[in-house]
């Protein structure tokens, strides 16, 4: 007959082994315990519990920990790539920040030139390594190591970074306001645009009227070399500067003078081309985005919107992830108090119905 009894509390002992088996592997930090671990029937699903628990803390530290290093290297490529930038008028002076301490070295050179250095600052003193450029003594001290430009034109526009000891502390982007200048001609006469820069610009024209030729580029100048569209190849000519000869009322319109590398507006020429005492105007437009946006956006720019994309998505996941965690934990909890309802059941038999189930006789399968 004990038989019996020791085959029924197997089968039960199983269903709970089956039910164990399924729970979930991943759920957050919060011991789901047995009420009855001090029962001999229950300890070995506290155990098995206490197993299951350990793998929890385990795997959630792991993805805790695995988040954070993301966020903060995202906040820290962030930071880092957000450089400063300086926009000054032509033939300003600018000041190129830096709050930093350095206990060296400080100097200040161009980021695509790091070897040609403008100026430095020693705990003895500073010097300007090329005119136009200094840095302050008495600042240095204090931990501003700002680089001033006495005089800012658009050969100097571009990044600068400033080192301690060769170490980078400082990128700051200078930028230099377009120059505008109104021309009004007559039907024939040339249009005369000048620069004052010697690397290779291009030409953007933007026309304001029904009539005329197309919106675009063209032409582009190169030291000595000067390639324009068909239409503008046999009238334009290059000296110190570009000349168009033989002006039409239809090519009224804003043209543009764009550095060819940095994208860099440098003059706008807002053009005018009517008769002596005709009535034909234009409107003094601004340029549309593509040839009045001063500077190309930085590439800075571009990394951080990317980066902080990134950002929200990591959030959005871990959202999720905090989501489907709760769920497996209440799961969890449903199945862990099944097991203690049915525990309970099995430890709760009182002798004396343990004994009248021995005496009972045996069934005809046995």
């Amino acid at each position: 007959m004990r038989i019996l009894t020791t085959s029924t509390e197997f089968r039960r002992k199983s269903d709970l082994h089956t039910d164990l088996h399924f729970l979930p592997a991943l759920v957050t930090p919060q011991t789901v315990r047995h009420q009855n671990c001090g029962t001999v029937n229950a300890q070995w699903i506290c155990s098995k519990e206490q197993h299951i628990q350990e793998r929890i803390n385990r795997s959630v530290m792991q993805s805790c920990s695995s988040a954070l290093i993301l966020l903060i290297s995202t906040f820290t490529l962030v930071s880092g790539s957000a450089d400063s930038s300086v926009k000054v008028k032509l033939h300003d002076s600018a000041t190129l920040p830096c709050s930093e301490r350095c206990s060296g070295l400080a100097r200040w050179t161009v980021s695509s030139k790091p070897s040609d250095t403008l100026a430095e600052c020693n705990q003895t003193l500073c010097r300007s390594v090329k005119e136009g450029y200094q840095m302050i003594y008495d600042q240095y001290l204090k931990g501003d190591l700002s680089l001033i430009i006495t005089e800012a034109d658009y050969s100097k526009t571009g990044t600068y970074t400033c080192d301690c000891d060769g170490k980078d502390l400082c990128d700051v982007q200078l930028q230099v306001e377009p120059f505008r200048t109104l021309v009004q001609i007559k039907p024939g006469d040339p249009l005369v645009l000048h620069w004052n820069i010697s690397d290779s610009v291009k030409v953007i024209y933007k026309n304001t009227s029904t009539a005329g030729p197309s919106s675009g580029q063209i032409c582009t100048v190169k030291g000595l070399f000067l390639h324009c569209k068909l239409e503008y190849e046999r009238r334009a000519s290059l000296t110190s500067a570009l000349e168009l000869r033989g002006m039409k009322t239809s090519e009224s319109g804003v043209y543009t003078v764009v550095e060819s590398e940095s994208q860099e507006v440098i003059h706008i020429y807002t053009v005018t081309v009517e008769s002596a005492g005709g009535s034909e105007k234009i409107k003094d437009d601004q340029p549309d985005v593509d040839t009045d946006r001063g500077a190309a956006v930085p590439v800075w720019v571009t990394v951080q919107i990317v980066l902080l994309v990134v950002l929200v998505a990591v959030i959005l996941g871990l959202v999720i992830v905090i989501v489907r965690l709760r769920r497996k934990t209440q799961q969890l909890r449903m199945n862990n108090e099944r097991n203690s309802f049915r525990m309970n059941n099995l430890s709760n038999n009182s002798p004396e119905e343990e004994r009248l189930s021995a005496a009972s006789p045996p069934s005809d399968d046995q």
